[in-house]
């Protein structure tokens, strides 16, 4: 019997997942790698099974596709058709030349301390993406997290960031999240939003070309309601106040300019603040392969094949759109790469459904973009004690004179002069502050690992890599 040809998917969320069934049906074997201990990605986050969770479907609203998820996941892993490696943190992916084969090279465990390498034909990266947080006096307090990161934590860990919440930023992400945290039992303060009513009218035709997103929305805000939560639109938190930890927010209202409205500070006290502006797409990997970027995201092709051999994406890297978006994604790009490994040329009609689906919801991903913009003023109300850089403590002022009295003018230039960027996180939280506050595009640097590698680890590798 002839062997399997064998694709490695990075990342188990649903782009990866839905990659991963889609290979397996159709005679691939799948390395489905992923650095989280279980399945699901962020969007289908688990509690650990020792939590013994009696209703983990309370925390979800795409249940019913999460269960279908697992249980296709779980058929293919006993039929050894999926092989599903955990706690495997992917820093580099190779492809040999000679031969068009990869190696995916990552660190085991918590600890990250030992290295191990997949062979694939081919590879899938389904890596996802991560918040931006835009920097303001008292963000790095204790108490102050991202949205995302106290979704996770309710989701994953059962546990609550705090009992009073402010949620903060823009985004389609703050409504569950808010809802979330009230239904759990925190007092969520306020949702500040810094978007407005307007922006939503001026897009509301790309918009209502998806009623079950509206929907969607509208029971979150339904449940704010219920729950008594204050939602500030057209308004942003200007600062954060504590002693040691987070006690209070100062929230304004926002001018025509995208500016905090003179006269219109208020201060809420709360013990947590959840705040995110928005997603970006991870691209590190991607880089590394030297697939071309569209502005900040991987550029596919209908099949979502990038332009390196061997190599398809799908999910938030090749454009942040939510966890549907990711599916028919995802989908597309597991029977392309069937197909092509099987060495034929795939039949786009079999995944025509999910072709449809992906271009109306790239439009209404492309809506939202719109609608929640970062505030135009932001970088302005950055005083210049600002810390911007966490890891190097490096603060807006240092930026600014970077720029101003030295002539950086570019991403690179700036973290070259002030090491915002040079730390544990290389830019990932930093980089797009630093380059609204230096006034350059977010280019992205590549290089050659995508995570911190021990030495031990690079010289067990093979002299030939």
């Amino acid at each position: 019997m002839a062997e399997r040809p064998r694709l490695a998917v990075v990342g188990a969320g649903p782009a990866g997942l839905a990659a991963a069934l889609a290979a397996a049906a159709r005679g691939v074997h799948v390395t489905l790698v992923d650095a989280a201990g279980q399945a699901g990605g962020q969007f289908y986050r688990q509690p650990a099974d020792a939590l013994g969770a009696r209703r983990p479907r309370t925390l979800h609203h795409q249940w019913r596709t999460w269960e279908r998820l697992r249980s296709g996941l779980d058929r293919y892993r006993a039929a050894g058709r999926i092989t599903h490696l955990t706690e495997h943190h992917v820093w580099c992916v190779e492809r040999d030349t000679a031969s068009g084969t990869f190696g995916v090279h990552a660190l085991l465990g918590p600890a990250q301390e030992e290295g191990a390498t997949v062979r694939a034909d081919a590879v899938l990266l389904a890596t996802g993406g991560y918040e931006r947080v835009l920097p303001f006096p008292g963000w790095t307090l204790p108490g102050v997290v991202t949205a995302g990161g106290a979704q996770a934590m309710l989701k994953g860990s059962l546990v609550l960031p705090g009992r009073t919440a402010v949620v903060a930023g823009t985004g389609p992400l703050l409504l569950p999240v808010a809802a979330a945290l009230a239904a759990a039992g925190a007092r969520v303060a306020a949702l500040v939003e810094s978007a407005g009513p307007a922006a939503l009218l001026r897009r509301a035709p790309a918009l209502a070309a998806q009623p079950g997103k509206l929907a969607e929305g509208a029971g979150y805000a339904a449940r704010l309601l219920r729950h008594g939560v204050r939602t500030l639109a057209r308004h942003t938190v200007v600062a954060a106040h504590g002693t040691g930890r987070l006690e209070a927010v100062t929230v304004a209202a926002l001018g025509r300019n995208g500016r905090p409205r003179p006269g219109s500070a208020r201060r809420v006290r709360c013990d947590t603040l959840a705040v995110g502006h928005g997603m970006l797409p991870h691209t590190d990997l991607a880089e590394t392969l030297g697939c071309t970027l569209s502005g900040t995201a991987v550029r596919v092709d209908g099949e979502q094949r990038t332009d390196v051999p061997g190599v398809w994406a799908a999910g938030e890297a090749t454009g942040v759109g939510g966890a549907a978006l990711a599916l028919a994604e995802g989908h597309i790009a597991g029977r392309s790469a069937a197909a092509r490994l099987h060495g034929t040329a795939p039949d786009p009609r079999g995944w025509a459904a999910a072709d449809r689906a992906r271009t109306r919801l790239r439009a209404f991903a492309g809506a939202l973009d719109a609608v929640y913009a970062p505030p135009a003023g932001w970088a302005d109300a950055i005083g210049d004690d600002t810390v911007v850089c966490r890891c190097e403590e490096v603060t807006a002022g240092r930026v600014r004179d970077a720029v101003d009295t030295l002539g950086a003018g570019d991403l690179r230039t700036v973290k070259l002069l002030t090491r915002a960027g040079m730390g544990w996180c290389q830019g990932r939280v930093c980089a797009p502050a630093v380059a609204g506050l230096a006034g350059c595009p977010l280019t992205p640097g590549r290089r050659p690992f995508a995570r911190p590698v021990p030495l031990g680890v690079l010289a067990a590798l093979p002299e030939a890599e």
